[in-house]
Formats: structure tokens, C-alpha cells, sequence
């Protein structure tokens, strides 16, 4: 899966035939959701609030005694609802299965699905199969047992046939419906979000990723609409099923593979394609977005980086096709279905004219990254979600690799530093962290199975898996990754299965290292943290200690300070109290690694002067975080870190600077309340003055600088010179935007600038700036125009304005649900808008946490966001007290300011 919903930086501080026989049962279909909903055919359910037992449907996991071969589906998705409002899908499933093990239980995961007929058992090796006795839903644990009179024989296979009936929602997860308006016309797609665990949304299924099979994918659906799965359409005929003409598209079976990477779409969308050596790449979006040219550049980089994947893993591509959609409505960035890679539509459409060049870079690494998956994933995928950090983070290493091969000017590897490394060490060096690891048995249901999805396992496994490729070499790297996914291929693996093969690659070149692969990364596998080494040059001595923002909140001690008091550290899922593991860190030196060096001598610290004459840009943006790093930890003085700034006002590179604001935004969210804040607006103000005149001399603001970094650090000068109130700046948005205001239809602020420009201009003005904002965001056809401004409009200082706008978020009409969160988000950042943003999130908590509280990335990011100023004991009961155990999403909150909140 690709990362979570994306903030721009410049916005920071700111199917099928039913046959007749299917569907005989069926006869008034306007009404059936309705009566199965209150009757299911000899279907009881459970009380999902009953006590837990040892019996096999009350655990979280499957038995090992049935093994999915091949399954059958038809699915009939309705665009149009009934006359209930309700729209529906209906769908029945053959499913041949092995049983390993004998029994005469049948466990198959059913979420939200109402059986319209009842399931019938065969027996396929000549021996007819037992007769179903009864069958219990038991929706706590989304299983249907199927109980047996008689035990299903150890080695024989079975069919398992079902129909069902299920909503299609506008949930975003499972078989869902995503809605848009194109020339004034509602128009429906139905889509699909299987990973991690609403497969079983869709179909009854084995839907564990250990549980691979064959899929033959059918569907049915309206004429004017294209269906697409992860296979290629083998046939595709019209036919009249229960008075409807539908056209029903047949699929070729899918690889074996495992049940959250299929996908099934049906929509009017058209589509671009080409096709190189035989292999057939789309780009699929609404006909407005294609017609626009918003395809192209995905298309234009799609081919070079599956080639350079082909080579890098010295795997074919596995498949014949490559298809690739955008979404009006989706909850992440984008999901790596086999075959049928799905994304935000600012994750992939592309406007030339529209688009800033931080669009672009995110188009072609998220495509990078989902295309990694097509081997790294999906050909070998992990067998449990406890080793979730291994796919995501090998694919957000990999991302960069891809994307320098289609941008091989843009130095885009570097990048990693800042956007992985550097924002993990800050979330690492939390008590409240976790290893990349955990045991199988630790994560078990379908929320914790959501909590792997974070920034450990994203940033900190692409981190480790950058340093490991570092000092193995990346050839000796390369190799043990190709004879691993040549090896595991088809199958399911375990983290440890990586280290044999890399230890296997060590070994035949010859390559001595102080302990085996395993022994190395098990260090930083199956612990938290990483180290601050100490090195004093007077001596010579190097000591190392697990690296905290705040030393005196011990992991290994099982308490947290909380103002003097100590506190149990309590686990809200198991109502027991918990003790952390203590640290033994081994510490491979090796360039650029990402780890924090302090260099000491006496009570004298190193200082650095004259950053940008001596060091190679990727280490002053390393120094300057590690600065800051330390200086909130207590270990060096913050006014050694502040001094690391002072340079600043003659640095034009952007990494620095960059590494410099993300650190000083800590300064801003503590200090914009207070009377520091104006002799700190006056400081960065002097730093940036000259950042902003170079790029006045260099540009006029009315050129692109040429390098693909410095065009991030054109914005960076604006945006933080229009903040700190430089007063050519301030008259330099404001002429663009009213500019565009007069003539709404010619804008004339530069793609790469907008955010900062809207930004800065809405701030700086009032109801009619807003508005303006808010009609242009409504008019906007290009998504990430829409994002641009519907992040600046939370730029407003009218308490009000932000009241209206954070109501707008409680309707999908006006702000769609996959963007709710992030935009009480951006209306969190700005100063006027936390506290009205954090009174909204508690009085519609109820409303936010039944939308989003299931939701991989939104609703951890949204406690985060609007909790992101707060600095109180005070504060800090606030949020202790938010109802339905909210504490499972606190893990990235109030670090380093003397506040601790360290739940499991």
C-alpha cells in the first residue's frame, strides 16, 4: 500500500452472471437488502458482545485444517440505488478447498454479508461430502461457521458454493462506491479497498495473505460501463439476467495469490495506453481527467521503472498487463492489487499547467512504490501482519531506486533522508515507539492488524533496509533479494527468510562481517530505538545508550513520567498493565546511515561554522536534525542546536533548509502562543531574507529554477518570507491573487508556488478571499489543484470562517470523506484553528470515530493533528479523556515537551 493521505510540504506550517438459477431466489431486488437484513436463511448470528472461548470461531485466526485452492466469483455491483437509497451488490462464490486436517467445521470469514440462499457442500474426489448441519454467523470475530454432521476427510477437496447480497457503501473499505460529478452528472464507480482485512466485505473467503489461491473473477454490469480485475477480460458478451440487460465480463484466473490484492472496479472511466514487449500498460480515469492529458506523465514513467524493477529483482514481470486507476475516493495513496494498482487521484493524474513539481515527485514515487510491490509483496508476500514492515518498508526503499531511473536528473535518492529517516528518528525516539516486528500471536485483530500501517513500519523498514543495503554493498544486496523472491516465489515468507538469502550472498563474495546478517538486524528488528553514540576525542572512548527525546522515560522500566507522578503503562485492548523490553544495540558505522553521532571533548561541543563551505549538503540537513535531536533530549544545549541555524542566511540548498523549518515548526507549535513568538518571527524573517532575494534575482518569481530540489526551495523562500511577514513577499501574493480574482479564469501564479501564494494571500485576507478560494475549489478538475486550495483555506484567521469550514467537513458533498480528516488537519496547523478544530473533533466524536476510526491512516493522523500544539498537563487530561479508548492511535503526541502518553 501506498503511504497515507498526503499534506503538501508548502502547506506544513500551514463482474458476472447471476445465472437465472442464482437468482431465482431473487425476485424483487429493490427490497430483498431490507428482508436479509432482518432474516438470513437458516442463518443464526452471535451476540458480538459475548464472552471470548477456546472454541476456533472466538479466535481471531483461522485453523490450519482447510486450504483455499481456487475460488469462482460473480459479482453484480447495482450504480444506481433502490428505492431505499441503498445501493447493492449480489455475488455468489465457488470455492474449492483441501482439507488438511479432518473436521467438521467449515470457518470462512463473512463481513456484512447476508446469504440469499443456502450454502450447499460437494464432495470432488468421488465421495459425496458431509451434510451441513447448521451455520452461525458470528459477527465479532466476521466468521461464518458452517457446522458439519459428519468430518470432512484429510486430503480430499471440496466446493463450497454461497450467495449473498451486501451494501455497496461509501466507506472506502471492501466493495465500496466512490461518487463524482462529470459535466453536471452524478456519476458512480464501484471499486474496491481489500488490504487489510475487507476481502470478506466482498465474498466469503479465507482472507488471511498465508491463504493464497486461484481467483476466476466475473462481473456483471450496466453496458455503458468497462469492467476491470486484476486479470485480462477473456470475454465480454451482453445478456438479459432477471429483466435487466447487463454486459457480463469474463476474467482470466488470476497467479495464486493472496485475497487483499485483488480488486474489481466498474465505471464509464477511458483509458491511455501503450505497450512494451508485449506488455500492456493503462492508465484509467474519469473521461474529463484523460481527455486533459492528466495520464500521461504516469504513463510516461510506468514502462522504465517495471523495467528497472524486472532487472533490479531479475524477475519478469509476473503478469500480462499493467493496469492503473485513480479514484474520486480512496482512502491511502494507492494499493499494489495485482495487476490493478489503485490511487488517490492526486497519486497519479498529473496536469502540466496545474500541477506543482512536489505533485509530480509524488505521482512517480507512489507509482515506484506500488510497482515494487508486483514482485516484494504480491509474487513473495509476507505470511502474517506482523512482518507488514518488510513489504512496506522494502517498498519505500525501492521507491527512490524506481524513481531515479525515470528522473534520473532530479538526485532523487537523497530525498529519503528527509522524507524517511529523519522523520522517524523523531517518532523512534519515543518511549511510546515499537519495534518493526512483533510476534504473530501480538497482532491478531483487525485494528491491530490496522496500527502496523504507521510510520515504523514505512519509514524506520526503509531506513534499516537503506543501511543494510549500505554495508552488505548493494550488489551483495541485490543478489540475496533476487534468489529470495526466486526462491519464495508464488508463496509466503517470514523476515527471517530475507536474512538467510542476503547471509547466502554474503557468503559467496567473500565478504567478512562482525556477525550474521540475522544478528545484525535483529538489533533493529525486534527492538525499538536506535542509539546516540558518544565519542570523546580526548580519549577515544565510544559509548552508546538508546537514543530518547526525553532520558528519563525508560521503555524498559514498564512507567512513564507524567509531571513527577508515575504511571503504569496500561494496554486499553487487554486491560492489563505492560513491561518493555530492555535495549542491547549493535552499531554498524557506515556513511550516511542516518545515525545520531554527538562528538564530544570535555564540556566544549564541536561547533559548526561555515556549514555550506565544508560538509556535503545531505550531512548539514543531517547535522542540524541531530542538533535539534539531542538538544531536546537534554544532551546539548538547544541554543548549540539554534546556533546550526545561523548559517541559514547564506544557504541556498534545500536540504538544509528544509531539515532546519521541520525543526523549527517544533519552535512554532510551542512558542506561537506566547511571547516568544515575535523576537522568533524576527530571527527566521532575517534568515530567509537573503533565500528570498536570491531567488528573486535568480527567477523574478516568474521562471522555474532548473534543479528539481531547488524548485522545492524556491517555495520554501517564499512561503517562510511571506509567514515571517517580509513585506515584498506579502505584496507579491496578494497582487497574484487578487490578480486571479478579477480574472477567475486565467491564474497567474506559477503551479509550483500556489500553495504557499493561496496560503499566505487567504491569511492575509478575509470573507472575500475565502469564498473566492472556496468557488474556485468547487470549479477545480484537477485533484491536486483541489488540494491546494482546500489546504490554503484552512489558512484563515477569521475564527468563523475556520467554524464554517470545519463544518463543511461533516458533508461528503462538500468535502469528500477521504479528505475530512486532513482537512480539520490544516485547519489544526493554523494557530486560530486548533482550539476550534479540537472542540469540533469532541463534539462530533461519535460521527468521526464511526467514519474514520477503523481507517488505516485517517483517524490515527487526526488525533495527532489537532492535539499537535498541546504542552499542558492540562492538554494532556484532554486527551485522556476522549471516549472509545482512543489511546490506540496516541503514539506520535506531545514528545519532548515533558508530556508523556506511552500506551501500547
Amino acid at each position: 500500500m501506498g503511504k497515507g493521505f498526503y499534506i503538501s510540504k508548502t502547506v506544513g506550517i500551514v463482474g458476472i452472471v447471476l445465472a437465472a438459477g442464482a437468482l431465482a431466489t431473487i425476485t424483487a431486488l429493490p427490497v430483498v437488502y431490507s428482508q436479509e437484513k432482518s432474516k438470513n436463511n437458516e442463518v443464526k448470528s452471535t451476540d458480538p458482545t459475548m464472552a471470548p472461548s477456546n472454541e476456533p470461531w472466538d479466535q481471531w485466526r483461522l485453523p490450519q485444517t482447510l486450504s483455499p485452492k481456487i475460488y469462482n466469483i460473480t459479482l453484480w455491483p447495482r450504480l444506481q440505488p433502490d428505492p431505499t437509497g441503498l445501493y447493492i451488490f449480489t455475488g455468489l462464490s465457488s470455492l474449492v478447498f483441501r482439507c488438511v486436517e479432518k473436521t467438521n467445521l467449515i470457518l470462512i470469514h463473512s463481513n456484512k454479508l447476508n446469504m440469499t440462499k443456502h450454502p450447499t457442500l460437494i464432495g470432488l474426489g468421488g465421495k459425496p461430502a458431509p451434510t451441513i448441519e447448521s451455520i452461525v454467523m458470528h459477527t465479532k470475530t466476521q466468521y461464518m461457521a458452517i457446522h458439519l454432521k459428519e468430518e470432512l476427510t484429510a486430503g480430499e477437496s471440496y466446493e463450497l458454493y454461497t450467495e449473498f447480497l451486501g451494501e455497496l457503501s461509501d466507506d472506502l473499505g471492501g466493495f465500496y462506491r466512490s461518487e463524482y460529478y462529470e459535466n453536471g452528472i452524478k456519476k458512480v464507480v464501484a471499486t474496491t479497498q481489500m488490504q487489510a482485512t475487507d476481502a470478506r466485505k466482498a465474498f466469503p473467503c479465507f482472507d488471511e495473505p498465508a491463504m493464497k489461491a486461484v481467483f476466476h473473477i466475473t462481473l456483471n454490469h450496466d453496458p455503458a460501463t468497462v469492467a476491470l480485475s486484476n486479470g485480462v477480460v477473456i470475454d465480454e458478451v451482453n445478456i438479459t439476467v432477471d429483466d435487466t440487460l447487463v454486459t457480463r465480463t469474463t476474467f482470466a484466473p488470476t497467479e495464486v495469490m493472496s485475497t487483499y490484492l485483488l480488486a474489481f472496479i466498474v465505471s464509464d472511466f477511458i483509458f491511455i495506453e501503450q505497450n512494451i514487449e508485449n506488455l500492456q500498460i493503462r492508465i484509467f480515469a474519469r473521461q474529463e481527467a484523460i481527455n486533459a492529458g492528466q495520464g500521461e506523465y504516469a504513463l510516461s514513467v510506468t514502462g522504465p521503472i517495471l523495467k528497472f524493477f524486472e532487472k533490479y529483482y531479475n524477475v519478469p514481470y509476473p503478469l500480462p498487463k499493467s493496469d492503473q486507476i485513480a479514484l474520486p475516493d480512496f482512502n491511502t495513496g494507492a494499493m499494489e492489487n495485482w495487476g490493478l494498482i489503485t490511487y488517490r487521484e492526486t497519486a497519479l493524474l498529473y496536469d502540466e499547467e496545474i500541477s506543482s513539481n512536489e505533485n509530480k515527485e509524488r505521482i512517480i514515487t507512489v507509482i515506484s512504490h506500488e510497482l515494487a510491490h508486483q514482485w516484494f509483496g504480491n509474487l513473495v508476500t509476507v505470511r502474517w501482519w506482523n512482518d507488514l514492515w518488510l513489504n512496506e518498508g522494502f517498498a519505500t526503499y525501492v521507491e527512490y531506486l524506481g524513481a531515479d531511473e525515470a528522473e534520473p536528473d532530479w538526485n532523487i535518492k537523497d530525498l529519503i533522508v528527509l522524507n524517511d529517516v529523519h522523520k522517524v528518528f523523531a517518532i523512534d525516539a519515543l518511549a511510546s515507539s515499537h519495534p518493526l516486528s512483533s510476534k504473530e500471536e501480538e497482532i491478531q485483530r483487525p485494528e491491530q492488524i490496522t496500527e502496523m500501517f504507521d510510520t515504523i513500519s514505512y519509514s524506520k523498514g526503509a531506513s534499516v533496509l537503506r543501511m543494510l543495503s549500505t554495508f552488505l554493498t548493494e550488489k551483495v544486496f541485490t543478489q540475496g533479494l533476487q534468489t529470495y523472491l526466486d526462491h519464495f516465489k508464488f508463496n509466503n515468507t517470514v523476515y527471517t527468510d530475507l536474512w538467510e538469502h542476503l547471509q547466502k550472498a554474503v557468503d559467496s563474495s567473500g565478504t567478512t562481517l562482525p556477525k550474521t546478517v540475522q544478528e545484525i538486524m535483529d538489533r533493529w528488528i525486534l527492538q525499538m530505538g536506535f542509539p546516540v553514540v558518544t565519542i570523546n576525542t580526548a580519549t577515544g572512548q565510544i559509548t552508546q545508550e538508546h537514543f530518547l527525546l526525553d532520558p528519563e522515560t525508560k521503555p524498559d522500566s514498564g512507567l512513564y513520567q507524567f509531571h513527577g507522578q508515575k504511571k503504569k503503562q496500561y494496554n486499553p485492548y487487554t486491560g492489563c498493565y505492560r513491561k518493555l523490553v530492555s535495549l542491547n544495540i549493535t552499531v554498524i558505522f557506515t556513511d550516511t546511515t542516518g545515525l545520531t553521532m554527538m562528538m564530544k571533548t570535555g564540556n566544549a561541543y564541536l561547533m559548526f561554522s561555515r556549514l555550506q563551505d565544508s560538509i556535503p549538503v545531505i550531512n548539514r540537513a543531517q547535522i542540524i536534525d541531530d542538533a535539534f535531536n539531542l538538544a531536546k533530549a537534554g544532551i546539548i544545549e538547544m541554543t548549540l542546536a539554534l546556533r546550526t541555524t545561523l548559517f541559514l542566511a547564506s544557504e541556498t540548498e534545500y536540504m538544509p533548509w528544509e531539515s532546519a523549518l521541520d525543526n523549527l515548526d517544533y519552535f512554532y507549535l510551542m512558542f506561537d502562543r506566547t511571547e516568544v513568538y515575535g523576537p522568533m518571527q524576527t530571527y527566521i524573517g532575517n534568515q530567509v531574507k537573503n533565500l528570498f532575494d536570491y531567488f528573486t534575482r535568480l527567477t523574478n518569481w516568474e521562471d522555474v529554477p532548473p534543479g528539481h530540489t531547488d524548485q522545492y526551495n524556491q517555495v520554501n523562500a517564499l512561503r517562510v518570507a511571506c509567514s515571517t511577514g517580509l513585506e515584498a513577499c506579502t505584496t507579491l501574493v496578494k497582487t497574484w491573487f487578487q490578480q486571479w480574482m478579477e480574472n477567475p479564469n486565467v491564474n497567474p501564479i506559477k503551479a509550483n508556488l500556489r500553495s504557499a501564494v493561496y496560503c499566505s494571500a487567504i491569511a492575509a485576507g478575509g470573507e472575500e478571499e475565502w469564498n473566492f478560494a472556496w468557488e474556485m475549489f468547487e470549479k477545480a478538475t484537477v485533484a491536486s489543484e483541489k488540494d491546494k486550495l482546500r489546504a490554503a483555506m484552512a489558512c484563515a484567521t477569521e475564527p468563523w470562517l475556520l467554524n464554517r469550514y470545519l463544518k463543511y467537513t461533516l458533508d461528503p458533498e462538500k468535502i469528500r470523506k477521504q479528505d475530512a480528516t486532513s482537512t480539520i488537519i490544516s485547519i489544526a496547523s493554523n494557530v486560530v484553528g486548533q482550539p476550534l478544530a479540537w472542540d469540533f473533533v469532541r463534539a462530533n466524536w461519535e460521527y468521526i470515530f464511526n467514519e474514520y476510526g477503523g481507517k488505516s491512516y485517517l483517524f490515527p493522523n487526526l488525533i495527532s493533528g489537532v492535539t499537535n500544539r498541546f504542552s499542558t498537563p492540562f492538554e494532556l487530561e484532554q486527551v485522556c479523556d476522549l471516549p472509545n479508548n482512543c489511546y490506540i492511535y496516541l503514539t506520535v503526541i506531545l514528545y519532548s515537551r515533558n508530556l508523556y502518553l506511552n500506551v501500547s
